[in-house]
Parts: structure tokens; sequence; C-alpha cells
């Protein structure tokens, strides 16, 4: 098997011929080497020197990477029942050799003797930087705990990422398992003809006449901002909004609400034995923000601007619902529909209106026009490499010089057993072994509308700020400059700043200048009206107070949840949720609504008491963007200042240092408020 197992090929992943029984042979063959090759570094007697221990262990995780990032995307991309136990058994493997590695006294002994040498304050800044990560992350990881400390640590490691990988199971299962079977045409009243043909498609697919509603996203919104009929928006509302929980039409099916207990229980009891009060405070020794009182600070002052704003927007919304469709007392289920109904009233506007105008295809080409524009890069579709789905797409990234430098996986459109959301992760790391480089490749995952017989696949302009966010993401892998993976794009950035260059691609959907390279209607080849245009930037900032509580409301109960924890009284989410939305929310749901049960940000994925960040690294990414409006959307100098100074260094050095070298400055906390215009 080792001989043959793609997991362990070294060129691009061998998709077509990965199968879950690869998985346990390449996992085991790749630790099993690097547990060899650490013993001998650690045996090795010569004088310790950054070329002999730290590079040989960027080679180590370099080749775990390949064998790795290929099962954990399909995870998410082509889940399956056997990939699905071939994953959470090697997931739990390596898991345990991440703690024992960072537990293991003779490497860090090693590391820190580079550290002491006298010769480290001469090594070039992205090799000081991994040294003091490395040293950093071991004491992050327990090494200094004696018995039993150490052990129960290791122990908590092994049982918080088995409950990770069960908890986002249980959601995707849970999405999968609801649907809605629409007999005729009476239920789709409002609908639009694009969602309605969506709707069908799912019905064809799984073998039902007639359509069929289900909680994949795009369903949900199609029926929560287009149908009339106030029953059906009700009854998915409730089922989305009970996933993997005891409430709802599949209570205790797939019930989250153990497993949230057990991952807090387990991250503040980790925390504690590293010396930690908290798992807030664990969290944030990686992270800009520094203390918990600073994150509070900026949270709470955010929401004393936004929430006289938001009550505002919701008493406007709740007279016009009552007024004009009828609704006495406005519902959550009924706050998306009735928000689309005041926008057009407002400002003329519909998301229908402008996506005929956002095909896919072309907002793609636009992207990455405007991506050669301002970094100087292009991107070109290469035939022939393996992929998992055939819609997915793989492109080269090349150089003003034509020279390729990295590469990109594209999947964009929602299917069965695919995770649900947008994201981007590395499937190469960019790696300077000897002579060799190999080049950094990303996966950009999102999950918009597919095609229709009828229609290519359109986006709303929501979705064309989602693709540029994660394609942000995507550049901060591959345009890095550093050849050490661990301080490489996106990896060694502190959290809290790493949406820096994915929030500051999103204002780039909003230009006029960019819109007119790839806003054009389907059909006709219409560039975007002036008149439509000024509509749509009119309405940029509508309901900003009550999308900004909302954010507020996520990152305070995430932050507190970790903050606060409390053994004798245990996790009590749903108390503190009640709490957090008294303090920032104007539109109380129902008390079975069970939001945390489907928070994968911080129970499955990386934003555990860190969920703030997407709002740290919105002021960070509106005060890099001004310079463009000062100087020209297309300004080349200030992109390839942005280059230079934020995506070539990736996690280097401290963001802060990089945004000051990019802006001249440190950040200004206005900008934050000016870009959701509610700056006086």
């Amino acid at each position: 098997m080792t001989q043959t197992n793609p997991l362990l090929a070294a060129a691009l992943p061998a998709f077509a011929q990965i199968r879950p029984q690869h998985v346990q042979p390449a996992i085991d063959a790749v630790l099993a080497d690097y547990r060899a090759a650490i013993d001998r570094l650690i045996a090795d007697s010569a004088p310790r020197t950054f070329a002999n221990t730290m590079l040989p262990q960027e080679s180590l995780e370099v080749r775990l990477e390949r064998a790795w990032s290929p099962v954990s995307h399909l995870h998410s991309v082509a889940d399956s029942e056997a990939l699905r136990e071939a994953y959470a058994a090697a997931l739990e493997k390596i898991t345990e050799h991440a703690t024992e590695l960072g537990q293991n006294r003779g490497l860090y002994a090693a590391v820190k003797a580079v550290a002491d040498d006298v010769e480290f304050a001469q090594l070039p800044r992205a090799a000081r930087t991994l040294v003091e990560h490395s040293l950093r992350d071991f004491r992050l990881s327990g090494v200094a705990l004696e018995e039993p400390a150490r052990s129960r640590f290791k122990d908590i490691a092994n049982a918080l990422s088995k409950l990770s990988n069960e908890f986002e199971n249980a959601v995707l299962d849970a999405t999968e398992a609801w649907s809605e079977a629409l007999a005729d045409e009476t239920g789709l009243a409002g609908i639009p003809e694009a969602e309605r043909a969506l709707l069908k498609q799912y019905a064809d697919e799984a073998a039902q006449s007639g359509w069929l509603v289900t909680l994949k996203q795009p369903s949900v919104t199609a029926v929560l901002t287009y149908a009339d009929d106030r029953a059906l928006r009700q009854r998915v509302y409730t089922a989305y909004q009970t996933r993997a929980s005891d409430q709802g039409p599949q209570a205790g099916k797939f019930d989250n609400s153990n497993r949230i207990d057990e991952i807090l229980a387990l991250r503040h009891e980790a925390a504690r034995l590293l010396g930690f009060a908290n798992a807030a405070e664990d969290s944030l020794a990686t992270k800009m923000a520094g203390t918990p009182a600073r994150v509070l600070a900026f949270l709470r002052d955010l929401a004393a601007r936004a929430k006289p704003v938001a009550h505002k927007e919701l008493a406007e919304l709740s007279a016009f619902a009552r007024d004009e469709l009828g609704v006495a007392e406005l519902q959550p289920w009924d706050v998306s529909y009735a928000a689309e109904k005041l926008r057009v009233k407002k400002y003329a506007l519909s998301e229908e209106e402008l996506k005929p105008y956002f095909p896919l295809d072309a907002v793609l080409e636009g992207l990455f026009a405007i991506v050669a524009r301002v970094f100087g890069v292009s991107l070109r579709v290469r035939d022939g490499v393996e992929v998992w789905h055939p819609d997915v797409r793989y492109y080269d990234v090349l150089n003003a010089e034509g020279r390729t430098i990295a590469g990109c996986f594209v999947d964009l459109y929602s299917r069965a057993a695919k995770r649900g959301g947008a994201w981007m992760d590395n499937a190469r790391s960019r790696y300077a072994e000897g002579a060799e480089l190999h080049l950094p490749v990303a996966y950009l995952t999102c999950n918009f509308a597919p095609p229709t017989q009828e229609t290519p696949s359109l986006l709303t302009h929501d979705d064309v700020v989602t693709l540029f966010h994660e394609f942000g993401h995507g550049l901060h892998h591959m345009l890095t400059e550093v050849d050490l993976p661990s301080v490489a794009g996106i990896d060694g950035v502190e959290w809290d700043a790493v949406e820096l260059p994915s929030q500051f691609m999103e204002n780039f959907a909003w230009q006029r200048e960019a819109l007119a390279l790839f806003a054009r209607h389907w059909k006709t080849g219409e560039a975007l009206p002036d008149d439509l245009f000024k509509r749509m930037l009119a309405a940029r900032h509508y309901h900003a107070g009550l999308f900004l509580v909302r954010q507020l409301e996520f990152a305070l109960f995430d932050f507190r949840l970790h903050l606060e924890f409390d053994p004798a009284r245990g996790a009590r989410a749903l108390e503190l949720l009640r709490e957090v939305r008294n303090e920032v929310a104007v539109l109380l749901p129902p008390s079975w609504q069970r939001m945390p049960h489907a928070f994968t940000h911080i129970f499955s994925g990386g934003y555990a008491a860190g969920y703030y960040s997407y709002l740290w690294a919105e002021l960070l990414s509106a005060d890099a963007f001004a310079r463009f409006e000062e100087n020209g959307v297309f300004d080349r100098k200030s992109g390839e200042d942005f280059r230079r100074s934020v995506l070539a260094v990736g996690g280097s050095r401290p963001a802060l240092e990089s945004f000051v070298e990019f802006r001249g400055r440190e950040p200004e906390p206005t900008a934050l408020l000016r870009s959701y215009g509610l700056a006086a």
C-alpha cells in the first residue's frame, strides 16, 4: 500500500485515485518517519544551528501536510461514511503526535539552544520568528508540565480533537437530513425563477417530483428572503436554527448539547494546566489584542455605537412589515423577507435585479483582472489536474514575467456531502528545500447556487463579496515570499489579523472601476447601469446596524463563553447567550432557537475565543483600503506596497509591524465605523 499510496506522492494531490483505505497507511507511514527523524535530531550531538534543528522540522511538517491536506479537504467537500471513519481515526493519531511533539523536552531544548546561540540575532527575520513561535508553541503545548498534568494535557488534546470533529459531522448530518417537498407552486409564491429552478434541481437530484426545500444555504436564503408563505419561512427557519440540537424537527437526533459542554470544560481545564485563568486568555497568547479587557472594550464600544442605529432600523422595518405586509409582530423568520421588500421600496433595488449582472464566470474573470492590475499577477486555468468533482478547476498563478509562482483549486457550487459556508485552506505550502522551491497551492471553496438548465450560476452581490473575501485569503497564501512554511502566508499570522487581506479584497466589489471589469448582464452583455450602481451604493449600509449587532452577538457570546467558564456551574451556554442578547441584540429570537449548536466557527473551527477577529481585522482592512481610496482603486504603487508589506511577509513578523510599514502609521479606529457608515 505504501509504495502506491497516492497520499504519499510529492506532486499535486491525486484526487481521482485517493480512497478511504489509503488514509491510515499513509498517515501511519508519515508519522513513523517523523518520529524517527525527531529522535535522530535530538540524538545528534552537533552544535545547534537553525539549519540542523529547524529546517528538518519544516521538512517533516511539509510531508505531513502533503499527506493530510487532501484527506482533510475531501472530508469537507466530498464526505462519505468510509472517509469520515478514516479521517477520524487518522485525526486522532495526528493530534496525539502533535501533542507529543509539543511536549518533547529534548526537542524543546534543541530549539532553545538555537535561540540562545550568539548567532541567533544574525538570522533573517523569518527564521528568528520561526524559532520564537516554536518556543511559544512548546509552552502552549505543556512542555513544562510534570506528571500527572502532562498526561492529562495530552488526553485533553485528543478528546478535543475528537469532539470538534463529531460536532462538525453532526451539523453536516443535520443539514443533510431535513428537507420539505413542495408538490405545487403555491408554496413558491414570491420566490424568483432562478431560485425556483434551484429547488427544482434539488428535487431532481433526490429523484423526487416538484420542488425540494433543503437546509443548504442557497435554499435557506431563497425561502427566508423571498417566500410569501410565512408558514414555510417559519418551518425553514425552525429547522435551520435548531440543527444538531435538542429542539426542532430533528430534536435530539444529532444533538451537540453535550459536546458543547464537554468542549468548553476541556478547553478551560487545558488553559488552567498551562497557567492561564481561562481559555480566553490562552487563546489571546497568539493574538494581537493581548488582553480580555481590550477585546471586551473593543466589542462594547462598537455595540454602544451600533445598537442605537439597529434599534432605529428595526423600528422602521417593523412598521413597514405591519403597515404594508400585514405582519403584526415581526418574527426572526420575517426579517430577511421584510428587509428585502423594504430595500426594494427605499432604493428600488433587489438582489434579483442585480443577479443577472453577476454570472459567476464573469465575476471570476473580473476578480482575476483586478488582481492583475493591483498586484501584477495573473491566473490561467490548467487542464489535466486531478480534481474531486467535475465542477472544480485548477489555476496556475503567474507573475509579471509569466512564471508560475503558485496554484489554486477552485470549487464554488453547493452540493450534497459538502460542508456549507466558504473558506480557503492550504493544499501545499511554499517551501525552499535546498535548491528546490515548492510552490504554494490553495483550496478556494464556496457554496454558490449551481447553474440550472436555463441559467448560468448567478451570484447575489453578497456572493460576490464572499468570493472576493476568500480569494483575499488565497492571495495571502499564494503570494508569500517566505520560504519557511510555519511563518509563510497565513501561517504564523495572529488570528485576529489573518482576516486583513480577505476583508481588504471585499472593498473592490463595491468600486465602480472594479465592477466595470465584470458586472455585465449574462444575456445581453449590458454593463451594470450607472443608475443601478448608484442605488446599490446607496443601499450599501442598509441595515448596517442590524448586521453589526448580530456580529457582536456572535463575538461577545464566544469570548465570554471561554472567559467566564466556571467548572462548578458548567458551560451555561444558553443562559450566557440570553445575557449577551439582552446586552446587544435588538430582536430576540425564540427561546428554542439553538445558534450555538451549529456554531462551527468556535466549536470545530479555529475561532474559539477569537470570533471577534472578524471585526478586529476589519478595522485594519478598512484603514488599509483607505489608501486606495485616496490614491486610486487600481493604484499600482499601493498594490505593490500591500503585496510587499503584508502579503509577501505572511507571519514572519507581527501584523501590526506589517500594517505600519504599508500605511505609515498605526490603524485609526474610525476607519471601521466609516466602513459601516456609522462614523459621525
